[in-house]
Order: structure tokens, then sequence, then C-alpha cells
């Protein structure tokens, strides 16, 4: 079991995350750009969610999801 303040496991996490969508958008052909501009995020904090250093809120990656046309359990399993 995690302890609540267990940050290692937090950072494995979001670097998870941010493959995940990295994935997602090349697989799907979509420059970072594009992704960026769909989900009415600024490109510094794309990069920064891809590469696992950014918190995303709950409507970003929302919002990353419908552009990326996949549910959002997927981003996150």
């Amino acid at each position: 079991m995690h302890e609540p303040d267990d940050d290692a496991w937090l950072y494995e996490h979001s670097r998870v995350l941010g493959d995940r969508i990295r994935t997602a958008r090349i697989h799907r052909n979509l420059t970072q750009e594009r992704l960026y501009l769909g989900a009415g995020i600024s490109r510094d904090v794309l990069q920064r969610i891809e590469s696992g250093r950014h918190n995303p809120t709950y409507f970003t990656l929302l919002r990353i999801a419908r552009v990326l046309d996949m549910p959002l359990a997927d981003l996150v399993r």
C-alpha cells in the first residue's frame, strides 16, 4: 500500500499519463499544436503534461481526451 506522501508514486503516474497522451496523439497523427489548440491549453502546459511534469486538471484531461477522440478512462487507467 502507498503512503499518502509517496511522491515517487505520484511522479511515476504523471509520467505514465504523459506517455499515454503522447502515444495517443502520435497514433492519431496529431501534432502537439493541433492538440493544445484543440484542447484550449498552452503549448507549455501540453509539453509539461506529456513529460510528466504537470498535474493537469480534470477539465484539461477531458479536453485532451475529446481532441484525441477517446474516453478519459483510457488515459487515466
